[in-house]
């Protein structure tokens, strides 16, 4: 019986289990989590009936890993899409929230009235834009910043008031440093296939819609999609499908190599012995174990920046709000100088998140690459700035009565230039370390759907491995 040990429960970890649980043919795993919790980021609570979301609140759908995975474990009926008849983006923007203007994909404008007409962005502003219809086309592959490419293809204003809130909080990066390789490679295919992004997107509207996925009851799915019960659901589902050891609350303080095989050393159990393993981890933690004997990997994967962010979950009856929530939320620019960069409101996005009609169940988010620093805050003071802005924005003035702040330190990985090399490289360095592989947001994605697949991907490497046949 071979031997497996995965280092790390979050979703990357737990992913990588199940696929062993599956597959693995004379196999036997642990999984060790240092938290006295799996699911990593994944943080799903209740609390008066509202339903938070530390982490992250839900998944791409056009990403397949995560509603394949669902179907396995018997989750398919708890899937559940957005509330669409409340869909829109919306930008704060000089003191007012405007409607990101109908038509725009990923940034980008596929509608000429509804883009004209929008008052988001200057008349001199949407000229710029216009102009990567006509623009050449990049004649290097060399790899750039996104605030460079998007600066290049269609002007500041278009980065400061859709791009870097828009996809910049999607990492809770920094345009200027995000590599375009590495974090967003579509814009560069498109650029490369069509010369310009509007003609890209306008031939992908042209092309025929592909299936949605299905939700919950067999209804059409949505762009984003969840599970009733919280992104939890999925990680308690995972870990009850495990037949595996698993060990919670314990940390590994030493990984040794001895011949082919690998020493689990930890604090609350013995040493394990491995034949291959698995660290489903950031690549800080990561380095830190490995650098006893391979310090350059150690070196690389130590300069795998890690932003700060807070989620800071509000609860208010709905009589305490100057207003009525329509929407699913809006995005706040890094140049208006707020302490929050966004705002969703939960209940409205999703179903089953409150335990009433008459409540409001709303999230913002304090931190990023930029404002790292905001969310190692103490809680009182992170509370006192969303309260701040939201007054100032919306002019709610009344006490919550209900929230919750999750704070993540040096948790959220940046694929800033040179990612894709650095990734190389240790990559290349590990292939002479048999049996051992790395996964998890650090690496290859950094999407609950991407988390996955490098989970799974990482165990058919291990079970290739095992079994004798080449990776």
């Amino acid at each position: 019986m071979k031997k497996v040990a995965i280092i790390g429960g979050g979703i990357a970890g737990l992913a990588a289990a199940y696929a062993l649980e599956e597959k693995g043919e004379n196999i036997e795993y642990t999984l060790i989590e240092k938290d006295a919790r799996l699911g990593g980021k994944i943080l799903t609570e209740t609390h008066d009936g509202f339903l938070v979301e530390g982490g992250p609140d839900c998944f791409l759908s056009e990403k397949p890993s995560v509603i394949k995975l669902a179907e396995k474990i018997g989750l398919a009926d708890s899937l559940i899409g957005t509330n669409d008849e409340f869909k829109g983006t919306y930008v704060y923007s000089g003191g007012r929230v405007h409607a990101l203007p109908e038509g725009l994909m990923l940034m980008v404008p596929t509608k000429i009235v509804p883009f004209a007409l929008s008052p988001l962005i200057s008349w001199p502003g949407k000229m710029r834009m216009a102009l990567d219809f006509v623009l050449p086309r990049k004649k290097d592959d060399d790899d750039e910043t996104l605030h460079n490419f998007v600066v290049r293809r269609l002007g500041r204003e278009a980065l400061d008031k859709i791009a870097e809130p828009l996809i910049g909080g999607i990492h809770g990066g920094n345009p200027e440093t995000m590599s375009l390789k590495a974090s967003f490679p579509r814009f560069l295919d498109m650029e490369r296939n069509y010369g310009s992004l509007i003609r890209a997107m306008l031939a992908a509207r042209r092309r025929s819609p592909a299936k949605r996925p299905e939700g919950s009851g067999g209804k059409p799915g949505t762009y984003f999609m969840s599970f009733k019960n919280g992104m939890g659901e999925l990680t308690d589902a995972l870990e009850k499908k495990l037949g595996g050891r698993i060990l919670k609350g314990k940390e590994v303080v030493k990984v040794g190599r001895s011949g082919t095989h690998y020493q689990i050393l930890g604090d609350g159990f013995g040493e394990i012995t491995a034949d291959a393993v698995i660290f489903a981890l950031p690549a800080p933690e990561a380095a830190a174990l490995i650098r006893g004997w391979d310090a350059a990997s150690a070196d690389i994967l130590e300069e795998t920046p890690m932003a700060s962010s807070a989620t800071v979950s509000l609860a208010f009856r709905r009589e305490q709000l100057p207003f009525s929530p329509a929407s699913f939320g809006f995005l706040i620019p890094h140049v208006e100088q707020r302490k929050i960069n966004a705002v969703t409101f939960s209940s409205i996005k999703w179903n089953y998140r409150m335990p009433d009609e008459d409540s409001v169940l709303l999230r913002t988010f304090v931190g990023g690459a930029k404002n790292s620093h905001l969310a190692c805050a103490g809680e009182e003071e992170i509370l006192h700035w969303v309260k701040q802005d939201l007054k100032s924005i919306l002019g709610i003035s009344s006490n919550p009565v209900m929230s919750r702040i999750h704070r993540w330190i040096h948790a959220r990985p940046q694929y800033t230039m040179g990612h894709l090399e650095r990734l190389h490289r240790v990559e290349q360095r590990l292939k002479s370390l048999p049996g051992f592989y790395l996964a998890g947001g650090c690496y290859r994605g950094i999407g609950v759907p991407d988390c996955i697949n490098d989970g799974m991907n990482a165990a058919e490497n291990v079970m290739r491995f095992l079994h004798g046949t080449r990776e």
